[in-house]
């Protein structure tokens, strides 16, 4: 090799080092921002759904229920004329059976009745206002889960657009050393070829970025074209919980095991209320008898004072809503075990999920990116001297490439099981320290 094409191979070596690594450098040393855009999506979400703002009037359907339950019925007014002359109907002192009488009649459950009704309703409301809450932490999730979806879509499209610059320089080395007979056609076109599928893979990555944006701006009830902010760089967030901490969260916290505990009081309340059913009813009357002076008699008022009950002698009936309660007592204690076995294998999951991630993460910063770019640097070093071939640089240069795109992908998946998590036990996670 003469001089002149040594300088040049040697240059372009150095130059190429420069590009290959320094981008990564600089996008390592970048501290993870803070995820306050995250929070103000998730209230604008909260704020603008309408399916949030159903499931409050829901609610307050419910609580002015509560205002109509166990109220007395209104009372009942009577005008009666008794014992009136069909041959003068409107004579009312030719006879003194003749009367006009005025009545009042009032229904009163039978004691304990109304306090039930009035209990039950208050249970309903409960449940919605449960209801409300539990579909407030779906929302939640579900705009961290797509932001964290956009998060991974961005780190990758970083990582395409940093390793097409490479292979650009990859591929004006191999030109070069073409040029100057120290490297082959071929691998100026395997050069040309991998920088193609980056190219493929950035037009899918962009793609994919429009899709997951319409989505949350969709959840967000937005127009779909609004734009959104980037999602700054994220790192591993340490958490320091158990499974048993986290099943004690989630009965303490979750809306829904909350919702399914007031139906089981309210089947309690009903089954009390069927039991009430065999008791009867009591209407007590109170009539004044307006007499008018006729043949001779003086036309003493008079009343009459009267209580009446109905006979609960439908007794198939009564044992029916009685039996109709227990089953509905039974089904939500069965459903809200469900969801209680549901909640703890959701947990396991994601708990092996973080630390699963949480491993992948650690071992692609602290392991394998270094060795990577290690392996880099040194075949670069090889090549450069005629000691490896163009296709080790750049299998080197893609593999660091896949590691890079892995670690991110691991980085939002770790923030998706949180978020999961979240979800599942009803409240935020504490983070170690905490």
């Amino acid at each position: 090799m003469t001089r002149t094409r040594y300088d040049i191979v040697l240059s372009l070596s150095a130059l190429l080092l420069c590009l290959l690594f320094f981008p990564a450098a600089a996008a390592e040393s970048s501290t993870a921002g803070d995820e306050d855009d995250l929070e103000r999506l998730v209230v604008l979400a909260l704020a603008n759904n309408p399916a949030i703002d159903a499931s409050e009037e829901r609610w307050r359907m419910a609580v002015h229920r509560v205002a109509q339950a166990g109220v007395l019925p209104d009372p009942m007014l009577m005008l009666q004329l008794q014992n009136g002359l069909v041959r003068d109907p409107l004579d009312l002192n030719r006879d003194p059976g003749t009367a006009t009488v005025i009545g009042l009649s009032q229904t009163v459950p039978f004691f304990g009745k109304r306090g039930l009704q009035r209990q039950g309703a208050e249970r309903a409301a409960e449940v919605e206002r449960w209801q409300v809450e539990e579909r407030r932490i779906a929302l939640r999730r579900m705009v961290k889960e797509t932001w964290y979806r956009i998060y991974a879509v961005d780190r990758g499209l970083d990582v395409v657009v940093k390793n097409i610059a490479a292979l650009d320089d990859l591929v004006r080395f191999s030109e070069t050393m073409y040029g100057v007979g120290q490297g082959l056609q071929q691998d100026v076109l395997k050069a040309q070829l991998q920088r193609s599928k980056m190219e493929e893979m950035r037009i899918d990555l962009q793609q994919r970025r429009r899709s997951l944006a319409a989505a949350l701006n969709s959840l967000l009830y937005r127009p779909v074209e609004a734009s959104l902010p980037a999602p700054p760089l994220l790192a591993i967030k340490a958490v320091a919980v158990t499974q048993a901490e986290l099943e004690q969260l989630a009965d303490a916290h979750r809306p829904a095991l909350k919702a399914l505990t007031a139906q089981v009081d309210k089947a309690d309340i009903s089954r009390a209320l069927a039991d009430k059913e065999f008791l009867p009813d009591f209407t007590l009357s109170l009539e004044y008898m307006l007499l008018e002076e006729a043949m001779g008699s003086e036309g003493d008022d008079m009343y009459t004072a009267s209580v009446s009950f109905n006979l609960p002698v439908q007794r198939a009936r009564r044992r029916a809503m009685v039996a109709e309660a227990g089953a509905e007592g039974r089904m939500v204690l069965a459903e809200r075990e469900v969801l209680r076995n549901r909640i703890r294998q959701g947990v396991a999951d994601g708990l092996a999920a973080l630390d699963r991630n949480r491993r992948l993460a650690e071992l692609y910063d602290q392991g394998l990116i270094p060795q990577a770019t290690a392996a880099l640097e040194v075949s670069l070093a090889a090549y450069r001297v005629g000691r490896t071939d163009f296709m080790t640089v750049l299998d080197s240069r893609m593999a660091l490439f896949n590691l890079e795109r892995e670690y991110h992908d691991a980085v939002a998946e770790h923030r998706t099981q949180l978020a999961v998590l979240e979800g599942l036990v009803g409240t935020p996670l504490p983070r170690d320290g905490q």
